[in-house]
């Protein structure tokens, strides 16, 4: 948790595979531990051809009940289908923009929010943003990417920063 904390988290992306893989795992983290998810990124990360959005978007419902049975990932069938689905919708917003990354960075005016946090009790676990982007994913056939997922999402490619200022890892 440590190494994601100091090297990713809130640290700004403009990488789309990276931003594949974040938008997967923030959708599988949804009701369960970061921690877990952290413990099981490297079998996801085998599972889902590292994250390679055309190696999944290819992926069939055979590979689906493959997936059922490994032990070593979250075996969650919706979340294993939308991973799928949402490597479509991901293609499809690559298509339309030239990147996810200009699609994503828009609602930002691609320049990272940091919200300043001085205790821990200040970072929102949803906001305004969050629900327009979340609800603009959703319109374009997303699945698992709620409000609260979306603004984990954003911490998680460094749209925004929300480390305590007093951070040794802050990078704003």
């Amino acid at each position: 948790m440590q190494a994601y904390h100091a090297n990713e988290w809130g640290q700004v992306s403009h990488d789309d595979r990276y931003i594949f893989e974040m938008l997967c795992l923030e959708g599988y983290q949804a009701g369960l531990s970061w921690n877990t998810i952290i413990n099981k990124r490297a079998a996801f990360k085998v599972a889902f051809h590292n994250f390679e959005v055309h190696l999944v978007a290819a992926m069939t419902d055979e590979d689906i009940d493959q997936l059922m049975q490994n032990p070593d990932i979250l075996r969650h069938r919706g979340k294993l289908s939308a991973t799928i689905s949402n490597a479509k919708a991901f293609i499809e917003v690559q298509n339309e923009f030239g990147s996810f990354d200009n699609y994503i960075w828009k609602f930002v005016n691609n320049h990272q929010i940091n919200d300043h946090i001085r205790i821990p009790e200040e970072v929102h676990a949803k906001t305004p943003l969050s629900e327009k982007i979340s609800a603009d994913l959703k319109k374009r056939g997303f699945k698992f990417v709620g409000p609260v997922t979306t603004y984990s999402f954003m911490q998680g490619i460094g749209l925004i920063n929300d480390h305590e200022i007093e951070c040794m890892y802050n990078p704003g």
